[in-house]
C-alpha cells in the first residue's frame, strides 16, 4: 500500500507530466511547431511517466513480499512482466 508521503509526491509528478504533454500540445498547435523541441519534451514526459510506472511497480512488488504467501510470491514474476 502507497503512503500518504508517497501518494503526494506521485500526484505531484502526475501533475508535471500532464503539464508537460499540455505543453507539447500548445507547441503542435503553433503555425510552425519546432520538431526537435517536440519530441525532446515528449521523451521527458515518456522518461517521466517510465518513472511514475516503477515506482508503482516497486509499490506492487513490496506489497506482495509484504503477503509472504507463497502464491504471492509465485505471481511476482507475472506482475514484473506485465507492468515492467
Amino acid at each position: 500500500m502507497i503512503g500518504d508521503k508517497d501518494r503526494t509526491a506521485m500526484i505531484n509528478r502526475l501533475a508535471r507530466i500532464e503539464g508537460q504533454l499540455r505543453g507539447i500540445q500548445k507547441m503542435m498547435a503553433a503555425d510552425t511547431p519546432d520538431c526537435e523541441k517536440v519530441a525532446q519534451q515528449m521523451s521527458a514526459a515518456r522518461k517521466a511517466l517510465d518513472k511514475a510506472g516503477h515506482t508503482m511497480l516497486a509499490c506492487m512488488v513490496e506489497a506482495h513480499i509484504k503477503a509472504g504467501d507463497e502464491s504471492s510470491l509465485d505471481d511476482l514474476g507475472q506482475l514484473i512482466s506485465k507492468y515492467a
